[in-house]
């Protein structure tokens, strides 16, 4: 799960620890049962596990499976993939995807399984934040189908903490607005490193990703959304006048009731979202 100083055999599975793949392997027999608890299987799931590994996860959760399930599994070691497919090769509800998850297309795995997905994983560090991004985009926030139902995630817990921050803290930005302008956020329970082998540096965290059938305040384009609070936040100490100078002028922003002098953290995901539809409105002028 976490990037680690270097390759580390794990001594019990005969599986050495990649670096690059940033791979920290689950091992604590009640976190995980908390894990499968918390995500819930329920008969007529299609569910989806990121980065099964040495299938700490899996194995449980298809104990939990019913005759209609399915599973996708996506693992990027083709040598943890082998390994997944003596073992869970020849279960008909099972599928193994050898590859990143930043290439899978959810919306697409969604239309095949004609039910939306439900996601879970032990999510590698070093790709965590894109990696929740691209899932994001899959996320449904208008009379489209539905592509993902939830998504129940193993982080570094200054993400979780990141996805959960509100305005005014230190942690809020880009990730806190972003990820709460598609789902609920709710922090479930910390992992310490003792949970691990190798034993990462950092805490962990589970986190539930509830999205919303239609978000609370809706933007014309969540792209512009995702543009405006990126600039926004790409500098943490300018001003929004500053910030957003190629975006939206300060006329513009006093008429909108937002403080050009005020900085992102400030903001709630409304004022952002505010911003973005009057810069999607004059665009089209």
């Amino acid at each position: 799960m976490r990037e680690t100083n270097g390759n580390h055999l794990d001594k019990a599975r005969g599986h050495t620890a990649r670096k690059r793949f940033g791979q920290n392997f689950l091992q604590d027999p009640g976190i995980i049962s908390r894990i499968v608890e918390a995500i819930g299987p329920a008969n007529n799931d299609h569910l989806v596990e990121i980065g099964p590994g040495q299938a700490a996860l899996t194995t449980p959760v298809i104990a939990a499976l019913g005759n209609n399930n399915r599973l996708n599994l996506i693992e990027i070691d083709r040598d943890l993939a082998a390994g997944l497919q003596q073992q869970f090769g020849a279960d008909p509800r099972v599928s193994i995807h050898v590859g990143d998850a930043l290439d899978i297309d959810f919306g697409e795995l969604s239309q095949q399984a004609k039910t939306p997905l439900r996601v879970f994983g032990n999510l590698p560090y070093n790709i965590s934040t894109p990696l929740i991004f691209h899932l994001l985009q899959h996320t449904q926030t208008t009379n489209a189908p539905t592509v993902i139902a939830d998504m129940h995630f193993m982080l570094q817990r200054e993400v979780v903490e990141r996805m959960a921050a509100t305005p005014g803290s230190k942690t809020y930005g880009r990730l806190s607005v972003m990820t709460q302008y598609y789902c609920q956020v709710e922090p479930l329970f910390d992992v310490p490193p003792e949970c691990f082998s190798p034993k990462p540096k950092v805490m962990s965290a589970i986190v539930r990703l509830l999205p919303y059938a239609k978000a609370p305040v809706i933007a014309d384009n969540p792209a512009t959304l995702d543009q405006v609070v990126k600039a926004a936040f790409a500098q943490r100490r300018k001003t929004l006048r500053n910030g957003l100078k190629a975006m939206i002028d300060t006329a513009a922003l006093h008429a909108l009731d937002i403080d050009p002098g005020a900085r992102a953290e400030t903001l709630e995901i409304s004022q952002f979202i505010t911003i973005a539809n009057a810069i999607n409105v004059a665009n089209k002028r």
